[in-house]
């Protein structure tokens, strides 16, 4: 016993010493964050990729769809790759959870790790694009003249910006996913040290 009470539980505090607990409930918590990202890529993508409205204006009909503002675009690319790299990392995922093995192969780790960090940024710039082009349609820029369009198009902006919610909640998903593949990685490298 230590005369600090370092390294001893005072009987309501839980220690794992099995570490197969901790890599369960690891796997388990990167399933569900893969499910998230999966749902929300797919939610985000379906609002701004449907979105559309048709207004006129003088005599004049003008559609307004998500392809005439080109970080949209971006974004729905995004949300489509989130998704498809999603689905496959869930698949990758339940096969583990199913056979029970451990992640111990260090290339297959690095590389879950870089596309998960790729995803992430990814995803964060094509929110910060789409967030961006939403206030200029949303406030407008009275110093150079540009009017506020979403005076004119309140629905097709009330879904661009449902959309632009989903996607940052895939952002933020990524980013705890990014996270979670870093501890997976980097626990690789401490498995091997010598016992004294």
């Amino acid at each position: 016993m230590s005369y600090l009470g370092v390294g001893v539980s005072p009987g309501n505090v839980p220690v794992y010493t099995n570490l197969s607990v901790i890599e369960k409930r690891v796997r388990v918590a990167e399933l569900v964050l893969r499910f998230m990202v999966c749902a929300f890529a797919v939610v985000s993508g379906l609002l701004v990729g449907t979105d559309s409205q048709v207004k006129e204006i003088f005599g004049i009909r003008k559609k307004a769809k998500f392809t005439d503002v080109k970080a949209l675009v971006f974004m729905v690319i995004v949300s489509g790759l989130a998704a498809a790299y999603s689905l496959a990392q869930v698949v990758r995922c339940v096969l583990s959870v199913m056979r029970g093995g451990l992640l111990l192969n260090k290339p297959l780790a690095w590389a879950i790790f870089s596309g998960d960090q790729v995803m992430a940024y990814l995803g964060v710039s094509a929110v910060a694009a789409a967030a961006q082009s939403g206030a200029l349609a949303k406030l407008g820029q009275p110093e150079l003249q540009w009017m506020k369009v979403c005076n004119m198009y309140a629905k097709f902006c009330n879904q661009i910006g449902e959309g632009i919610g989903a996607a940052l909640l895939l952002s933020l998903s990524m980013i705890f996913l990014s996270a979670l593949s870093a501890f997976s990685l980097f626990r690789l490298y401490g498995l091997n040290k010598p016992k004294k």
